[in-house]
């Protein structure tokens, strides 16, 4: 009997717990972005005849119900828990954290895809840029800094080694010396603007530009930034924190971005839930800043990913415009409708981590 009585009880309770559960889902507010995330979550779908017979419906439901379940981070954070805590795994999603900072593990080396990568950059090269001055640099992932650790990771002098076997007749820039593990947001894959100015030396020497390491910048305090290995691991550590660096010279800077047709500043608000964003409003095939207090003519462009995103404007102070061409976004076929290739520096600065993937066009 007692067996019974704590049988009916298990399942009263259970059931409770469930529509418990349903009313608080039926009855939350909808979210629109995932600060720990930083993405927009899927929002009710419209539900009509041709989405129910092609399947859209019940799959774009799903996606719905999935990202607007109530305690999703909670729910997040405990199977991370269990992941590293109790089953002691030793990175949940290829992600693992250590001493409070979260790397990703990128292993291993592709080389298929970084010699696919570099042949991009090569028909780019052969097809607008003979004759000018190019450069290239590779931006290491911060667990080539990442010390007695027994995670694997890609091998950043081999990234080197290939590159400039495919890559000779542009000049390497080795911009490795001037980064530190220190350097990286601990929640994110990217650098911080602030700590770059040995960077943006290197930079400056290897392509023969004016040294601005004198120039003064004020340091502004842009908020808390949750990175994307905060919201794709789940874990709760403490968040960086987002600064940008301002002068005269980038206040009076216009940035025209040609998928938008809009003209802005250098830092803007974010329309979205990634803070990075708030450099050159985040990722786009093609921007220009025009530099209108330029002592100089010379202008340049700058094939990237989103790391360059913060370290542009920093070489603002040696070119009268600087161009912005992100080959993830924009085919290089069609380069030539939108960019006036006329003797310009040419940059190309790539991360391993988007070398490694194949993704440029």
């Amino acid at each position: 009997m007692q067996d019974k009585t704590k049988n009916i009880i298990i399942t009263i309770g259970f059931a409770v717990i469930l529509i418990a559960v349903f009313v608080i889902n039926l009855i939350s507010k909808d979210k629109e972005i995932s600060i720990t995330e930083r993405r927009r979550l899927a929002q009710f779908p419209k539900i009509n005849i041709e989405s129910v017979n092609n399947g859209n419906a019940s799959k774009n439901l799903d996606k719905y119900v999935t990202d607007q379940f109530t305690g999703r981070d909670i729910f997040r954070n405990i199977k991370s828990f269990i992941s590293v805590n109790i089953l002691k795994q030793k990175d949940n999603n290829n992600l693992f954290e250590k001493n409070g900072t979260i790397y990703k593990m990128e292993y291993p080396l592709n080389n298929g895809n970084l010699q696919r990568s570099l042949s991009k950059i090569n028909n780019v090269y052969n097809k607008y840029l003979q004759g000018m001055n190019v450069y290239y640099a590779i931006i290491p992932e911060k667990n080539y800094y990442l010390e007695n650790d027994d995670h694997l990771k890609i091998d950043y002098k081999e990234v080197e080694a290939i590159a400039k076997s495919n890559l000779p007749q542009m000049k390497y820039i080795d911009i490795s010396e001037g980064l530190s593990l220190k350097d990286y947001y601990k929640t994110d894959l990217h650098w911080k603007q602030e700590n770059l100015r040995g960077v943006v030396n290197l930079i400056e020497k290897g392509m023969n530009l004016t040294d601005t390491s004198k120039t003064n910048y004020t340091i502004n305090e842009v908020g808390d930034f949750y990175g994307a290995y905060y919201g794709q691991l789940g874990i709760d550590i403490a968040p960086d924190k987002l600064y940008t660096m301002d002068n005269e010279t980038l206040d009076n800077c216009t940035v025209y971005n040609y998928e938008t047709q809009t003209t802005g500043n250098v830092y803007t608000t974010p329309k979205t839930a990634d803070k990075y964003d708030t450099y050159l409003n985040g990722a786009t095939p093609l921007l220009t800043i025009q530099n209108p207090n330029a002592k100089t003519e010379k202008e340049l462009l700058l094939f990237r990913d989103s790391f360059g995103s913060s370290l542009a404007p920093l070489l603002v102070e040696n070119y009268s415009k600087i161009t912005l061409i992100d080959l993830r976004y924009m085919s290089s076929e069609i380069l030539g409708k939108y960019v006036d290739f006329n003797n310009q520096d040419v940059l190309f600065l790539y991360s391993t981590l988007v070398l490694n993937q194949n993704i440029l066009k």
